[in-house]
């Protein structure tokens, strides 16, 4: 019995990722507002009649800040956890430049002449990039094969 990994179409995923990784960055470090119960009147007009629906505006708030916040954290814990399972040099990769607080100011040009001790190439940086990406991309169910593609 052979297993044979995927074959990854490669900007498809690597844009996926890094739309994963953008979206764990927000999760993080911006704090989430909890939705609040309006108390101003409608300036609508509203004809009453049966309608036979209930709405309850502040349980559905309250649901709302609940699920969000949860949803926020589990997502962050497994993609931290899919950051943690990666080879050393993969997970450097990932943290120093799409993970840490200042990811959106740094350069992949910076991280791999002036992050990496010692300096690697941008050839081997976009190697162990890609490799990151691809195990980033199957551990959080992202990947996007070539034969999806078609």
């Amino acid at each position: 019995m052979t297993f044979e990994l995927p074959e990854l179409d490669r900007k498809s995923t690597q844009a996926a990722v890094e739309v994963a990784l953008e979206k764990y960055r927000l999760f993080k470090y911006l704090i989430f507002e909890d939705r609040e119960a309006s108390i101003t009147v409608s300036s609508e007009a509203r004809y009453h009649g049966p309608t036979n629906q209930i709405n309850d505006q502040t349980g559905d708030i309250a649901i709302y800040n609940a699920d969000q916040q949860k949803y926020r954290k589990e997502y962050c814990e497994r993609l931290e956890r899919a950051v943690s399972r990666l080879p050393k040099m993969e997970r450097f990769l990932i943290e120093e430049r799409y993970i840490s607080q200042d990811g959106d100011y740094l350069t992949d040009y910076q991280v791999y002449c002036f992050k990496f001790q010692p300096p690697i190439s941008a050839m081997t940086y976009a190697k162990i990039r890609w490799k990151a990406f691809y195990r980033v991309a199957l551990n959080m169910n992202i990947a996007i094969t070539k034969e999806a593609i078609t």
